[in-house]
């Protein structure tokens, strides 16, 4: 029983696009919130449109989207921040089995079916299949340990490497 629901193939149906001025890895940063005054906008698909009712009153969104520009599968993987390969479950990649991405990101507007957004950390054109609201009373947690990034961010110090090189 449990094979046949694990070969199971599940389909996604994106909702919308998402628009950013990053039409390449190259230069963009690991996270957005390094990058606060860059924006993006996320053309949310007129048949969704109603799903955006009272989403302005959260000042930050889990965006949920498709590493569409991603063409592989790896397992195990380098990060931006070093040259010490780790699993692809310690890691953030795009490689991944199912090309699955999130990021956080402040809302700034909502105009229409269009969320106008900053902290961006993905390229433009890349596939939105779900949002989600940042909830500090659900999404916050004290005591975190954070692995091997640990090293990178110690005495609350930014990583000097917060830009993406090549997408690899």
């Amino acid at each position: 029983m449990l094979i046949s629901v694990m070969k199971k193939e599940i389909k996604l149906k994106p909702i919308g696009i998402i628009h950013t001025p990053y039409k390449e890895s190259k230069g963009m940063p690991i996270q957005g919130q390094f990058e606060k005054g860059v924006k993006g906008r996320i053309e949310i698909f007129p048949r969704y449109k109603q799903g955006l009712k009272d989403i302005k009153g959260f000042s930050h969104l889990i965006l949920i989207y498709y590493f569409n520009r991603s063409k592989e599968e790896k397992l195990i993987g380098k990060p931006f921040l070093e040259d010490v390969e780790h699993g692809i479950f310690a890691i953030r990649s795009p490689h991944r089995p199912n090309h699955l991405g999130f990021s956080i990101v402040k809302l700034k507007d909502v105009i229409g079916s269009t969320i106008i957004f900053s902290e961006v950390d993905m390229l433009d054109k890349t596939l939105l299949l779900d949002i989600k609201p940042y909830v500090a009373y659900f999404d916050y947690r004290k005591h975190v340990k954070n692995g091997w990034l640990k090293k990178h961010f110690q005495n609350n110090r930014t990583p000097q490497r917060v830009k993406i090189g090549k997408l690899s």
